[in-house]
């Protein structure tokens, strides 16, 4: 983000918010004008009951025409000013809906188009609560708290200016009483921001949590971790109730002193009013009037005050939306992208190094780094079609360097080329349609495997569904399956194995028809038969195609055309297998430990 969310005050929030939703801006000097319009029945009724008072009672004896007429022209003037004030009302929530419903959407497009380092930094559960609990804050804060805001603020404006007219010193007498409401009402407000603030961070962190403990239910009973989980979930939920407490209780003491500053307003202008008396010329109607409009002036004050905490907890939502939208995207787009070439492509990494960024959190404000490079001057050409491995111990950099080959990010130095073309230069889309990543976790969707297959490609039929089932020679799978392709997975796949989720995102990624392949080869061990299926599956897969496996099991590095060994983020050794194994340099080393394990391991069972 450009600059920390807590630099940013309430009115500096409020203005990014109408830049960010252009829906509120349209028609709102028409909305405001109508909002004034619909005060004017509560500031005329004041002046006709003055008008009665001072015209239709003379000498002890009740004019009757004088007040019927002041009476019909009341109820023409109700009239008008509950249709401006019906017809400002809902002009305001239509462009407030507007202007959501674009705020959520945007709000959406954008989380998905955030990096990986972004995405490892804000956990699921926060941004889940971007989109739905802080927006859902600002319709709640439209629905109520921003109407208040126009009618009673505009009725504020319209009465002022009348009291004024009506007698300047008394109106002046009780701006001065009620001025100090203004300076307490902003030192509470300034607690009540940053209690906000604290509040919504407490319940991002619950909702994460809550996430954690409700998706790995099945692990927690295995290790019989339950219940230190869920303590630990219930004391953030305890921070989160506490906070809220906080909120709470500088609210309240808002409200008392709105209704305390409201009486001593009313009782500063009757008492001044019954000194100066008819001498300056306010007659009897006259100061009845005006403690009817002092009383106008001073309603909205009151529910201000309650309006406030609303308000502080949409002005902190909102915060958090904009940090969110403020977040640079990446990896950026090209304004003017080249397209791939058609065919084959080949993939060229030239001097890449590559360091996550410095995080946006309280443990890098602390002092903490998390810039340190991964990846130092790796440099190496995969002609097309070749089939790679890259290889090393945890840490090395190898998932990190195929993240920067599918463009999941940039490298901090050096270039990767597609095809000749360097991947900044490339459109995403064009991208997306010539390279596929295929996941150490492939994520699926709640549904049929013939869903999870064809949002791939929206205009696949069922035939052509089947179809790239049988030219990855998986037919004899698909027909051990319940309902086929109709069958259900589950929520992110829970009713598949590991190995039964790598089947369909390898189909899945033949249905793109992709030039080249990127597979994070999936760590968790699966039984015999699905492996041979994978294999088979994998080397139909990458036939004719350049594919790069970021290999976990060395079985996977034997077979592919070449290895690239990494280490602490270098290429140390580049070559095929069988030479690797006879240099006897690192790639050696790794691979008769491997041979070791796995004969141990078949040994033992």
């Amino acid at each position: 983000m450009s600059e920390p969310l807590g630099r940013w005050s309430a009115v500096d929030t409020i203005g990014r918010s109408v830049r960010e939703a252009p829906a509120l801006r349209r028609g709102f000097g028409l909305t405001v004008l109508l909002a004034m319009a619909g005060a004017g029945a509560r500031i005329v009724l004041p002046i006709l009951l003055q008008q009665a008072i001072d015209r239709g009672l003379r000498h002890g004896r009740v004019r009757v025409d004088v007040v019927v007429h002041l009476a019909l022209i009341g109820v023409a003037v109700v009239a008008v000013a509950t249709l401006a004030q019906r017809t400002a009302v809902a002009r305001l929530g239509i462009r407030s809906e507007q202007a959501l419903f674009g705020l959520r959407v945007r709000l959406f497009e954008h989380i998905h188009r955030l990096s990986i380092a972004d995405h490892n930094d804000e956990r699921t559960g926060a941004l889940v609560a971007r989109v739905t609990g802080d927006v859902e804050t600002l319709s709640q804060f439209f629905a109520w708290g921003g109407l208040a805001l126009l009618l009673d603020g505009t009725l504020m404006v319209v009465v002022a200016a009348v009291m004024l007219a009506y007698d300047w010193l008394l109106a002046v007498v009780a701006f001065l009483v009620a001025a100090p409401l203004a300076i307490l009402l902003r030192r509470v407000q300034a607690h009540l921001l940053t209690a906000n603030d604290a509040a919504r961070a407490r319940n991002a962190e619950m909702l994460s949590q809550i996430s954690e403990l409700v998706g790995g239910s099945e692990t927690l009973r295995a290790y019989g971790a339950s219940r230190h989980y869920a303590d630990a979930t219930a004391a953030t939920a305890r921070r989160r109730a506490d906070s809220f407490i906080r909120v709470g209780t500088i609210g309240a003491f808002l409200f008392p002193l709105g209704e305390v500053f409201s009486a001593l307003t009313v009782s500063a202008v009757i008492t001044l009013g019954v000194w100066l008396g008819p001498d300056r010329g306010l007659t009897a109607g006259a100061m009845v009037g005006f403690v009817f409009l002092t009383y106008r002036f001073l309603e909205p004050i009151a529910e201000f005050t309650e309006v406030i905490d609303q308000t502080q907890t949409a002005v902190a939502g909102m915060r958090r939306v904009l940090g969110v939208l403020g977040t640079p995207i990446g990896p950026p787009e090209s304004a003017d992208p080249q397209r791939l070439p058609s065919g084959p492509l080949d993939v060229y990494l030239a001097n890449v190094d590559f360091a996550y960024p410095r995080r946006h959190d309280a443990e890098a404000e602390r002092g903490a780094s998390d810039d340190e490079p991964v990846l130092h001057q790796v440099t190496a050409h995969i002609p097309a079609g070749q089939q790679v491995a890259l290889v090393g111990e945890t840490g090395s950099g190898k998932t990190t360097l195929g993240r920067l080959v599918a463009r999941l990010a940039d490298p901090t130095r050096g270039q990767v080329l597609l095809g000749g073309v360097p991947l900044t230069e490339v459109a995403n889309h064009d991208l997306r349609r010539r390279l596929v990543v295929v996941p150490q976790e492939p994520f699926l969707f709640d549904g049929t495997i013939a869903d999870n297959l064809a949002f791939a490609d929206p205009s696949a039929t069922p035939q052509r569904l089947a179809e790239a089932v049988e030219a990855l020679d998986l037919g004899d799978w698909l027909a051990g399956l319940p309902a086929g392709l109709d069958t259900e997975v589950g929520p992110r796949g829970s009713q598949l194995s590991a190995g039964e989720r790598q089947l369909v995102a390898l189909v899945r990624a033949s249905i793109v028809d992709p030039a080249v392949l990127v597979l994070d080869e999936a760590t968790s061990s699966v039984d015999a038969l699905t492996e041979v299926r994978l294999g088979r599956a994998l080397e139909r897969l990458s036939r004719g195609r350049t594919s790069i496996a970021i290999a976990h099991r060395l079985s996977t590095a034997a077979r592919a055309d070449r290895v690239l060994v990494l280490d602490h983020g270098r290429l140390v050794e580049d070559g095929a297998h069988r030479d690797l194994v006879d240099a006897g340099g690192a790639y050696a080393r790794m691979y008769d430990a491997w041979v070791s394990a796995t004969d141990a391991a078949r040994t033992t069972s």
